[in-house]
């Protein structure tokens, strides 16, 4: 376990209709090992972020399959919090956690340093941009964005409202082709969610 830093005086930006439901719910909404298989999520990656760690149902997998550090970045210290106790239990010392709203704060990493940025479900914000730019600034040469959100096309058990759901060709629109290419196109994570994959140029 390395730290669990806290801004109390910080006023941290939610992103809209992200409230989260019981644990158990949530963590059936995915298929982890498909979601880092599809996303290359795997020993070839040194040093992750991970943007909105949630319940931990990515940070812990995660952190198995990579060579480095994973910096996991929340605005919710009962999240946090919960996070900490399965790092505990797992014997794990290679996540980094953090009170932190990147939006207003960034992530505090230097330029040109993690190898991958993981987006998951984060892009309804109103600025998604934001959230490449701050990533394009952290990724060495070749890092990679993986990316999943849900689905549009269909209701899901969760998730927000489907008129704040970006679509994929929308996510695409958002790419920097001078920054970025797209290394996997959009495609369908069953049940309730899609994703791609782009890396910085």
């Amino acid at each position: 376990m390395k730290f669990l830093r806290t801004f109390m005086k910080k006023k941290f930006m939610k992103v809209r209709d992200s409230g989260m439901p019981d644990e158990s719910q949530w963590n059936d909404f995915f298929n982890v090992d498909l979601v880092l298989t599809r996303l290359q999520i795997n020993s070839n990656v040194k040093d992750l972020v991970e943007v909105g760690c949630g319940y931990g149902t990515f940070t812990i997998p995660v952190s198995k399959q990579i060579n480095g550090k994973l910096y996991a970045f929340d605005i919710e210290n009962e999240m946090l919090e919960n996070v900490r106790e399965k790092l505990v239990d797992n014997k794990t010392d290679n996540v980094i956690l953090e009170l932190r709203d990147i939006l207003t704060q960034t992530t505090g990493l230097a330029d040109n340093t993690v190898d991958y940025v993981m987006l998951f479900n984060i892009l309804h914000h109103d600025s998604p941009i934001d959230f490449l730019n701050e990533s394009f600034r952290i990724l060495r040469s070749g890092g990679k964005i993986g990316i999943i959100h849900w689905r549009s096309d269909i209701q899901t058990p969760r998730g927000p409202d489907l008129s704040i759901r970006p679509k994929p060709e929308q996510i695409i629109d958002l790419i920097d082709a001078s920054r970025f290419t797209i290394d996997i196109d959009p495609f369908i994570i069953e049940p309730y969610h899609y994703g791609l994959l782009i890396s910085k140029k």
